[in-house]
């Protein structure tokens, strides 16, 4: 398969590559096709390790059966559901795969890991900027992207930063972008209303390259698009 070509034209595009840690479960079942979960290791030139969930067909491994410890590569796209929890609803991002490969020793040097995922999207809840203690800013953008041919959209949690957190704190909900990082899980202490801590992971895409296609507040005459790049 030509990644590059589909990553091209793709409005969501999503590859990793890395070790399965958690077993595959069989979860859900759409008009008879079964969809397993499981958890993708990939690891940081820092040696951070980000956990991934990952959804895929029964019919998209015929003939592989996936166990904890194979060095898979997996393509798809970055989506969102909302799912039920304690009462409230819980946005729930993974990568719902559409290729999947489990690689030889040989072919994992080649590969090495893998993270990369390009977004295509709107801007639908307004931006919010700071800064951290070591005066490094930061900016949270929450991008709706539509699925081609679906009358549906995944909402994405995206992390900018520098230049980038400072320009799109500017932007505002309408602006179109196009966006290229990498899957992130984060680690984080929740206070429950008992005053016990729980542990929760977040995840989101932080955002390497972005660019402006068009912004409500500067359209051009009849719709034409118009972009600018980012840093």
């Amino acid at each position: 398969m030509d990644y590059d070509r589909l990553k091209e034209g793709a409005t969501n595009f999503a590859q990793i590559s890395g070790r399965i840690c958690e077993e595959p479960k069989k979860t859900h079942q759409v008009e008879g096709e079964y969809f397993y979960e499981f958890k993708v290791e990939v690891e940081r030139l820092s040696k951070t390790k980000d956990i991934i969930p990952v959804t895929i067909s029964e019919r998209a491994i015929v003939g592989q059966k996936l166990n904890v410890g194979d060095f898979v590569k997996v393509t798809g796209e970055y989506r969102s559901y909302n799912k039920l929890q304690d009462e409230r609803s819980r946005l729930i991002l993974h990568l719902f795969a559409k290729d999947l490969n489990i690689l030889s020793p040989k072919e994992q040097q080649e590969n090495l890991y893998v993270n990369e995922v390009k977004l295509v999207g709107y801007v639908c809840k307004e931006p919010i900027y700071r800064k951290t203690p070591f005066d490094r800013e930061i900016c949270d953008v929450l991008l709706a992207v539509n699925r081609p041919n679906f009358h549906k959209s995944d909402y994405v949690p995206c992390i900018m930063w520098g230049l980038n957190a400072r320009f799109m704190a500017s932007q505002g909900i309408g602006c179109k972008v196009e966006l290229v990082g990498r899957i992130q899980s984060r680690e984080y202490t929740k206070t429950l209303p008992n005053d016990q801590m729980e542990k929760k992971t977040a995840y989101e895409v932080s955002c390497q390259r972005i660019s402006i296609i068009s912004n409500v507040a500067n359209m051009q005459p009849h719709n034409q698009e118009r972009r600018k790049d980012i840093i």
